[in-house]
C-alpha cells in the first residue's frame, strides 16, 4: 500500500501565493486599482480576517517569515484555502492572534 504525501507547496510558494491572492481582492470597491490593493492597506502590509466575527487585522509583510504566523497560514490553507473571494481569513481567535502578532513585533 503507497502513502501519498501532502500536495504542500514550498515556503516560497506559499507566500507568493498568500500574496497574489491579497492583492487579487483590489477589483473590489475600496481598493486603489492601480496598485490592486486596499486603499487603507499601506504598502508592505496585508490585510487578514480573524476569529468568528472575522475582524480585519492590517499586518506586514515581515510577518510571512516568522514560523508561528505561517503556522496560522498553513492552518488557513488547510481550512479554507486560498482560493476564495472572502480574503486571507486566519482561523484561530482573535486574542491568540492578538497575542502572536504583538510577540512579533
Amino acid at each position: 500500500m503507497a502513502i501519498r504525501k501532502a500536495n504542500k507547496l514550498p515556503q516560497s510558494a506559499l507566500i507568493k501565493q498568500i500574496l497574489k491572492s491579497c492583492s487579487s481582492l483590489g477589483k473590489k470597491q475600496g481598493y486603489d486599482h492601480d496598485e490592486m490593493i486596499p486603499v487603507d492597506v499601506p504598502k508592505g502590509h496585508f490585510a487578514v480576517y480573524v476569529g468568528e466575527n472575522r475582524s480585519r487585522y492590517i499586518v506586514p509583510i515581515s510577518f510571512l517569515t516568522h514560523p508561528q504566523f505561517q503556522t496560522l497560514l498553513s492552518q488557513a490553507e488547510e481550512e479554507f484555502g486560498f482560493h476564495h473571494s472572502m480574503g486571507l481569513t486566519i482561523p484561530c481567535e482573535e486574542l491568540v492572534f492578538r497575542s502572536l502578532t504583538q510577540m512579533l513585533r
